[in-house]
């Protein structure tokens, strides 16, 4: 079996993995890292949303092996301590989540938008850029809003709680 090394979350990690097995898989099943979750076994649901080398990704179309030396972020590393990340912040707030299940994934994704957008951004932009991330539960109105007020909360300049931006 061929072994992978990575730093997850900003640690290092390595492990032996089968050729197939998938960077998601890695993280929950070897590593126990169980907030990035599997909701369709498709890619099109977006709750396995991971950064890899500063870039969002679905997890579960990514195998392990081509995370080998990359530097993957997930959901558990966002926070920096007890402090939520004001994005993750954010979604507390506005009420952004209702069974929770696609909030991990919708947080790493919208801390890629902003990466990518910027951090004023309108409804239409954000919307648009959820397209790869469902939500069963809700009309995401309190989603748009809640990526809306984390990333003029992000803007504020305070970097510890910018840890994972």
């Amino acid at each position: 079996m061929p072994a992978v090394s990575m730093t997850v979350n900003g640690k290092p990690v390595r492990g032996d993995v089968e050729s197939r097995t998938l960077l998601v898989q890695f993280l929950r099943e070897t590593l126990r890292l169980t907030g990035t979750h599997v909701g369709c076994d498709t890619s099109q649901c977006g709750a396995c949303v991971v950064h890899v080398d500063g870039v969002a990704v679905k997890s579960c179309s990514m195998l392990a092996v081509q995370a080998d030396g990359a530097e993957v972020l997930t959901i558990e590393g966002v926070a920096t301590g007890d402090t939520l990340h004001p994005m993750q912040e954010a979604f507390r707030q506005n009420h952004g989540l209702q069974c929770g299940y696609c909030t991990p994934g919708m947080i790493m994704t919208a801390l890629d938008i902003v990466r990518r957008k910027g951090h004023e951004l309108d409804d239409h932009t954000i919307r648009e850029e959820l397209e790869g991330n469902l939500c069963r539960c809700t009309g995401y109105h309190n989603i748009v809003k809640s990526i809306a007020a984390g990333a003029r909360a992000m803007a504020s300049g305070d970097p510890a709680r910018q840890a994972a931006e």
